[in-house]
């Protein structure tokens, strides 16, 4: 006999079944679902929101064939420190925000929380600033509270 047989006979089913929990670690699809890697790899941990303090606000080229400068901001999550880059979305957003603001970052709405559209690398949109709707603001039915 040559080769490795699956286990056979009347009590065989505990042999079976350890070599499928060995075997199954070769699977890419089990191991990282096992391991929870793509929750690790989250800066918002799985979360649907988070808070930030904004660090600078920064321009992002498009990707072809658009051509514009897509007004977005860094920000620092305060719940573990890390670092992401946040877009602004509406008309003349960027005036409402300025350094140290207080904002919640959500996702963008991309692909299994991958960037959209034509920004590269962003994965994120600001939706409050300083506890007030960004939206809100930018329709002039609110004001931004001074801190």
């Amino acid at each position: 006999m040559t080769g490795s047989k699956s286990p056979v006979g009347e009590f065989a089913g505990l042999a079976i079944k350890k070599k499928r929990k060995k075997f199954r670690w070769k699977d890419t699809r089990y191991k990282r679902r096992i391991l929870k890697l793509v929750k690790k790899a989250d800066p918002l941990e799985g979360s649907p929101m988070a808070k930030g303090i904004v660090l600078e606000k920064v321009g992002i080229e498009s990707k072809q064939p658009n051509s514009a400068i897509r007004k977005c901001v860094r920000i620092q999550l305060i719940k573990n420190g890390k670092q992401i880059t946040a877009f602004l979305p509406g008309d003349g957003a960027l005036n409402y925000i300025d350094e140290h603001d207080e904002v919640v970052v959500e996702g963008i709405g991309g692909s299994k929380g991958r960037s959209s559209g034509d920004l590269p690398g962003v994965r994120w949109k600001v939706i409050k600033v300083n506890n007030v709707s960004l939206k809100q603001l930018i329709i002039g039915k609110k004001e931004k509270p001074i801190r």
